[in-house]
């Protein structure tokens, strides 16, 4: 998965938050949909795209979807 392709399927993770709004810089903690329900979405993504497990922590340490992106590589 590309960092476009991610970008698309973790903004696709949020109900009310429009597609536009998302971008690699995006820092996605900051955004009023993000939640513990959400978290536990995107660390489903990972599972399914990646392969990966990641971990609240994980999401805590990074700040922008590029940053969550790189983690998920490295693991």
């Amino acid at each position: 998965m590309t960092l476009d392709e991610f970008v698309t399927a973790f903004a696709e993770e949020f109900d009310e938050t429009p597609a536009e709004n998302f971008e690699p810089a995006t820092a996605y903690r900051e955004l009023d949909e993000w939640g513990s329900l959400t978290a536990l979405s995107i660390i489903a993504l990972a599972m399914e795209g990646f392969g990966k497990k990641i971990t609240g922590a994980d999401l805590r340490a990074c700040n922008t979807i590029e940053e969550l992106y790189n983690l998920i590589q490295t693991k």
